[in-house]
């Protein structure tokens, strides 16, 4: 999980991702829609290739990347563990404005009874 942060925390390897989640592109492909050259952007991708986070397929004399599934479901299930967290988090804190906003209406409904 660590490698795959790492990887990702540089903004031109979050974008080739970005672009890679759309479907396969070859090296030439990704260089020419983030405009930068042939050999920054193969530095990404072997980078994003020693995470895991990328396969490449060779064919004839183009190199395909894509993403593999992996990291992300893995990802996916690290995170789901914070969203239940935090869903637990907002019911309680929904009951709790509830409650305060029943204790207000109370009070407001014994307030109008002692004006009457």
């Amino acid at each position: 999980m660590k490698t795959l942060w790492a990887a990702l925390t540089e903004p031109n390897r979050l974008h080739i991702v970005e672009l890679l989640r759309d479907g396969p592109l070859t090296v030439g492909e990704i260089t020419e829609q983030l405009g930068l050259q042939q050999p920054q952007v193969s530095k990404h991708l072997k980078v994003l290739s020693e995470a895991n986070i990328v396969e490449v397929q060779p064919q004839a004399n183009r190199r395909i990347y894509r993403l593999r599934r992996e990291p992300f479901q893995e990802l996916e299930a690290w995170l789901r563990s914070f969203r239940r967290l935090w869903e637990e988090r907002f019911d309680h804190l929904d009951d709790y404005l509830l409650e305060m906003q029943a204790t207000e209406q109370n009070a407001s409904n014994r307030s109008e009874d002692n004006n009457v």
